[in-house]
């Protein structure tokens, strides 16, 4: 416990409360529970019952209650995709979101996509905002339009160079609508690759299907832009073959084609001018290897985009909760440029009825998902918790006794449970303990990671 004390610092009642925990009754069942949470930071707390009799005798086969925990609740992990919030939660995201993305690249027929996706065109792309102003950056020449070679962790990058005459209004409503220009982006695309192929869009659609996975990241300078993995598959997805003429030059000129095509007009409203919103000119494309074969490997691709799925505006300094109310603004310590842009979503709101600023400007304007794909990329993220859910849920029918649904007529038991909504949260003692046990449940995880791979990398010495 003094090495406890000691990495608390000088907060007393954290560790007053620490201890208050450590030595209540029921300590270990209160551990237990936060393992089986993975160490949330910010579990659901929930009362109540369940009774699991036999249909046909009324027999009780197991009965729980919450009257038994400590504190008589249940604590249930938060599932909130953002590390800022929970990191524990938010890795388990990744983690979700990084096997749905390799099996869209490598195929997995446990995810119901096959192998030979593999040997489909696809590319790792990357679309941009529109510059709204110069900012403070770190170009290749080292030294920026300041005078100043930043280094990578200086506040200053990504902020106006001239705050007074950067576009915050157009950077902002550019955050709003940037789900709409990828809509018309996946549109154009369509259109692109009919054009090459030398068919119709209806034609196209009868011979070859386009498939993606795409992330949404924040610049520091606070706009968005989208990396997603495209794909061509055959008319039925990634279980057909893409025609002969899909390849990945066609699909890079076609995904640059129509990434120039995209516009999208806001109608002028309040002082704002009309605006023509479109993609910035910095439009990247790159192949996916292959078993290695490109320098863009698959498993690179798939972490890459699995770390930007718990990720937000945390890189602008915003934060990561809804603004209530304009009056806030004034006590939150916030960098100047993300105070701007976030005052601009209030300013605009009135302006713009329709679009919600206000309610997002803590995204600054940006109120799309994260995280989305097209409907035959891969597996999907509910059918991922859908298994880790029956593979616990088979775990904890053999350490109760129960009977296999599989292997009883269905219907011969029922299940009856009533639960209650009792809050959130940990105290600050409990906080620090669960922060250290998802701390060692994470190197657990890794340490097991590290020794798969070594084994996999023997293995493939064997094979060879």
């Amino acid at each position: 416990m003094a090495g406890a004390a000691a990495s608390l610092g000088t907060d007393p009642l954290t560790l007053a409360d620490l201890l208050r925990v450590a030595n209540a009754p029921g300590f270990e069942q209160w551990r237990d529970q936060v393992r089986r949470t993975g160490g949330c930071s910010d579990p659901i707390h929930l009362t109540g019952s369940t009774i699991t009799r036999d249909r046909s005798t009324g027999d009780v086969l197991y009965a729980y209650s919450t009257d038994a925990e400590p504190g008589g609740r249940l604590r249930i992990a938060c599932s909130n995709r953002r590390a800022s919030r929970c990191p524990s939660c938010a890795w388990t995201y990744a983690g979700d979101t990084y096997h749905l993305i390799r099996a869209g690249i490598t195929g997995d027929p446990r995810k119901a996509v096959p192998g030979t996706v593999r040997e489909h065109p696809r590319v790792f792309a990357t679309l941009t905002a529109p510059s709204f102003g110069p900012v403070h950056n770190r170009p290749a020449s080292g030294r920026c339009r300041c005078g100043c070679s930043h280094s990578e962790t200086d506040p200053a990058l990504g902020t106006a160079l001239d705050p007074g005459r950067y576009d915050y209004a157009g950077a902002v409503l550019w955050n709003n609508h940037a789900g709409q220009l990828w809509q018309r982006f996946t549109i154009y695309l369509r259109r692109e690759l009919a054009a090459r192929a030398g068919t119709t869009q209806a034609a196209l659609a009868d011979a070859c299907r386009v498939s993606f996975g795409k992330v949404a990241e924040f610049q520091k300078r606070g706009a968005i832009h989208f990396h997603a993995v495209v794909r061509l598959d055959g008319p039925d997805g990634p279980d057909t073959a893409p025609p002969a003429w899909a390849s990945v030059p066609l699909l890079d000129d076609a995904i640059r084609a129509a990434a120039v095509r995209v516009r999208l007009i806001v109608p002028a409203a309040a002082d704002q001018p009309a605006r023509e919103l479109r993609w910035g000119t910095q439009v990247d494309v790159q192949p996916i290897g292959a078993l290695g074969a490109e320098e863009l490997t698959e498993q690179a691709v798939a972490a890459y985009v699995a770390k930007y799925a718990t990720k937000a505006a945390e890189t602008t300094g915003t934060l990561d909760r809804r603004i209530g109310e304009r009056a806030e603004l004034a006590g939150l310590a916030l960098p100047a440029h993300t105070r701007r842009l976030i005052e601009t979503c209030w300013d605009l709101d009135a302006a713009y009825p329709g679009r919600l600023l206000a309610r997002w400007s803590h995204m600054l304007g940006f109120r799309g998902h994260f995280s989305t794909k097209s409907r035959r990329y891969s597996t999907t993220l509910g059918a991922l918790r859908q298994t880790r859910a029956d593979y616990r849920a088979r775990q904890e029918r053999r350490e109760r006794g129960l009977p296999d649904p599989d292997d009883t007529p269905e219907g011969s038991t029922l299940v009856l449970a009533h639960w209650t909504y009792a809050g959130h949260g940990h105290t600050p003692g409990e906080s620090w303990l669960a922060a250290t046990i998802a701390r060692d449940i994470r190197h657990d995880r890794e340490l097991n990671r590290e020794i798969r791979t070594e084994q996999e990398a023997l293995q493939g010495g064997w094979d060879e």
